[in-house]
């Protein structure tokens, strides 16, 4: 019954029904009729109902809320986690009569059911055969966590079996989903990622789905970026897609020689030698393919002959730009592969030599590839008689960023004395675990420009974390140094911060010094 006050305004009540004999409802009220005494010569006493309103203003609590969470360490939070270990390892019952009792929350006592066979009604057998592992499940929990669980065992086309096979999920996986679905927990690990997403996506899981990305995103690297973007695009995640082609544009050659990138799809092959922005040398891009060829005659149980691996590459051998190689990168690497025809070989020498260039099947314009940004961290720049002077000590600034980007390299000052060669031994780390160094040398001409000095390969940098760049150089003659040095700069879409690092011995700091550029792909 919906109670109103004086104001009009609904207020929460609880209602009850009393059945009353007419003669205590009679004193209750004087005012009754005396019509009414008829009634009293019934053979069984007459009722009325009268209505008692109790009004109440506290909301209703929840078992959650009664019992929070936190709880100190002689509770059974630990009985909790140990009992989902044993379940995970042995297939473990509850022995106790009243365990129920043990756990204040249906969260709780929820999971104890996973992997448990007590009071399971349906059993999965999951994995390829020979590497099966029977699994316990409750349709009722199941069905509530997935909707094709739901349709499996309530749908309209539902089939009452006590024995389900899943041979195309790995048993890992599935267990990991069942913990998501159970208990609300995600245990994720690199090397089951994959498994447990192809889970997700196929009983729809999105939530657990979209961790799964997550953690993909995290771990993405040079050695997995080729694996996972052809996993990306077989799951039908652009975001992890995208994510995808940024490493692999700016760690091309990384990509390309890691052991993930044989293992690719030959749609996956496609369309990364397809890929204008990738920022590799020619002959690292066709030295990747034939590593993948010989793999791909491998699962294909042929010889690795140079006709077999020509014929697995078939027409992506003409995605390779072999025109635009080196004229000695050609001839020391692909001519001599034997992987070209004696006309092919002969056409494209006439394409490097003759003022007649002949028609080739080869994509002969070389890649755009990635453009580098620089993050210039000073206002102005100076030079004095007695500075910048270098005497094989360090010159550091630590830096983060609020976007994953790549390090290519540092500009760096030069002689302030007319031109001057300088010798520089640049190095990244992060929590002085080195992440990237060189050494090398740059010639610079006596102006106040910045001269760039690069890394191997590009150094991953992962946002919200301080790194430390360094370089320490090798030089007689003084150089410009920077002054009006800023905490912050915004480049691009980066946003990048300065703070002064423990390793410059040089004076180099936020405010002044050497490091003047960041140079990095984003």
């Amino acid at each position: 019954i919906l109670m109103v006050d004086e104001k009009g305004k609904n207020m929460k009540c609880l209602t009850f029904f009393l059945m009353l004999p007419e003669t205590v409802k009679n004193r209750s009220k004087k005012s009754s009729k005396k019509g009414n005494s008829s009634s009293s010569s019934s053979k069984l006493p007459p009722v009325c109902y009268e209505i008692i309103t109790l009004k109440t203003k506290k909301k209703k609590k929840m078992a959650a809320d009664i019992f929070p969470r936190k709880k100190p360490a002689n509770t059974n939070t630990t009985a909790v986690q140990q009992y989902h270990q044993q379940n995970l390892n042995n297939n473990n019952t509850i022995p106790a009569p009243n365990w129920q009792g043990l756990y204040p929350t249906i969260r709780e006592r929820n999971a104890v059911m996973f992997n448990n066979d007590l009071m399971a009604d349906v059993h999965f057998v999951v994995g390829p055969p020979g590497a099966t592992q029977r699994l316990p499940g409750h349709k009722y929990v199941l069905a509530v966590g997935s909707s094709v669980f739901h349709a499996m065992f309530y749908g309209e086309l539902a089939e009452d079996k006590d024995e389900i096979r899943i041979p195309d999920v790995e048993p890992a996986a599935f267990l990991a989903m069942l913990k998501y679905i159970y208990c609300d927990e995600i245990d994720l690990a690199a090397d089951t990622v994959l498994a447990t997403l192809y889970a997700a996506k196929k009983y729809i899981v999105p939530h657990l789905a979209r961790a799964c990305v997550n953690f993909l995103e995290t771990s993405l690297s040079a050695k997995n970026a080729c694996v996972l973007l052809s996993q990306s695009c077989l799951f039908e995640e652009p975001d992890l897609t995208q994510r995808c082609w940024e490493v692999i544009d700016a760690q091309a050659e990384l990509a390309l020689k890691s052991e993930g990138f044989c293992d690719i799809d030959f749609q996956t092959l496609e369309s990364i030698l397809r890929r204008e922005t990738l920022n590799a040398k020619e002959i690292v891009v066709f030295e990747a393919a034939l590593n993948w060829a010989e793999v791909e005659c491998q699962r294909q149980e042929l010889t690795a002959t140079i006709e077999n691996k020509r014929k697995v590459l078939g027409k992506a051998l003409y995605l390779i730009r072999i025109p635009a190689m080196a004229l000695d990168d050609f001839a020391n690497g692909a001519a001599q592969s034997g992987i070209l025809t004696l006309n092919e070989t002969n056409d494209i020498f006439l394409w490097y030599t003759a003022a007649k260039k002949p028609e080739l099947q080869f994509v002969s314009k070389p890649r755009k590839g990635l453009v580098p940004q620089r993050c210039h961290r000073f206002q102005s720049c100076a030079y004095r008689s007695n500075q910048w002077r270098y005497r094989g000590r360090c010159d550091s600034i630590q830096f983060a960023v609020d976007k994953r980007v790549f390090i290519a390299g540092f500009g760096l000052y030069g002689s302030s004395c007319g031109s001057a060669e300088y010798s520089a031994k640049i190095e990244l780390k992060r929590q002085g675990v080195i992440l990237g160094q060189n050494l090398s040398k740059y010639f610079s001409d006596g102006s106040s420009n910045t001269f760039p000095v690069w890394f191997e390969y590009p150094v991953q940098i992962e946002p919200d974390t301080f790194y430390t760049a360094s370089v320490i150089l090798d030089g007689n003659e003084l150089s410009y140094f920077g002054q009006e040095g800023m905490t912050e700069v915004q480049c691009g879409k980066v946003t990048v911060q300065f703070q002064c690092s423990s390793d410059s011995t040089n004076g180099t700091g936020v405010q002044g010094g050497q490091i003047p550029e960041l140079i990095f792909y984003a």
